[in-house]
């Protein structure tokens, strides 16, 4: 049958949880409503701290602060559309928002994967070559290397939008996921390129994800030898402390993903509706617990924040007395 890249698709309808009866709907347009507070609140919070924070305004932070924008974004891409399906009963995107969700989504995706290399760099380069710390990572360094984390994917997810907006879509125009990605939109699509298109876009991802993964693990493993060798246990804690939220982040992000792949190589079945809700707990779930991670995790933030709740409360009480 020869297609050509005409599609009769107008828009999508998102299908969000096959297997949800409509009497839980509100209760689940409440659950993602807080877990979008809770990520537009975290990660304001943590944009709007570091940076009235002079002390603060160091090159682990900055990275901090990249990826918070990241979480903020990826937050406001995804939710509000899910959120009204099941609160408004709004399930409609149009073809071409379809498709602008789906660039935003990937495009975030692997700028968090390469930022999460930077803090990698960061923590590194302090550890296991500290005496070049001051001369290589300046805040002017890190928000360069933050800009190429933010650029490089561009050219990537713009190839691949452009071969999946060439395909002929004359399926179903239900996207079995609660927002655009290209695995739900691509299945709808007709003709021999489907299956070129997935295996370029999936070469890609990959390339996006394990690149990272592949000096992240590096730089921890060095770093880990280099604690390792330390003679003084006070000094192993202190030195382990200051990257265990980098570690922290790092894991939230990555393993969800690998366990979701490898299940799919081994042939492992998962339900539609676990597979969906497991793509949501890897994709939502780090967005919401990072700025925790952040605060109780990183000892200059959760000091800075100490002093200023403890400042704040002799204010009060002074004000109280008067």
């Amino acid at each position: 049958m020869i297609y050509t890249n005409v599609t009769g698709i107008k828009s999508f309808i998102i299908l969000g949880f096959p297997g949800l009866s409509p009497k839980y709907y509100g209760h689940v347009s409440a659950v993602f409503f807080f877990v979008y507070v809770a990520i537009a609140v975290g990660n304001v919070f943590i944009l709007a701290f570091v940076m009235c924070q002079k002390s603060l305004q160091k090159p682990t932070y900055l990275v901090f602060c990249h990826l918070a924008l990241n979480d903020l974004t990826f937050g406001t891409v995804t939710l509000p559309k899910i959120i009204s399906k099941y609160w408004f009963d709004d399930n409609i995107i149009s073809f071409y928002g379809c498709f602008v969700q789906m660039f935003f989504v990937h495009y975030l995706g692997s700028v968090t994967s390469f930022i999460l290399l930077v803090m990698a760099l960061d923590r590194f380069i302090a550890i296991c070559i500290p005496l070049r710390y001051p001369v290589l990572i300046t805040n002017n360094s890190i928000s360069l290397l933050c800009g190429f984390a933010w650029f490089i994917p561009i050219s990537l997810l713009v190839t691949i939008i452009v071969q999946a907006l060439a395909l002929p879509y004359c399926k179903s125009n239900v996207i079995a996921q609660c927002y655009c990605d290209h695995i739900a939109i691509t299945s709808q699509a007709c003709g021999g390129n489907v299956r070129i298109v997935q295996v370029t876009t999936l070469c890609m991802a990959m390339f996006c994800l394990l690149l990272p993964l592949a000096f992240i693990l590096f730089s921890y493993a060095s770093i880990i030898a280099v604690i390792l060798k330390m003679s003084n246990a006070a000094g192993r804690r202190k030195t382990l402390s200051t990257c265990t939220p980098q570690i922290f982040i790092t894991c939230v992000f990555y393993l969800p993903r690998c366990f979701v792949y490898v299940a799919n190589t081994v042939g492992f079945y998962i339900s539609l509706d676990i597979r969906i809700l497991l793509v949501l707990l890897y994709s939502l779930f780090p967005p919401a617990v990072n700025p925790i991670i952040y605060c109780f995790k990183t000892q200059d933030i959760k000091q800075t924040l100490i002093k200023n709740l403890k400042t704040a409360r002799i204010g009060t009480q002074a004000k109280l007395l008067f």
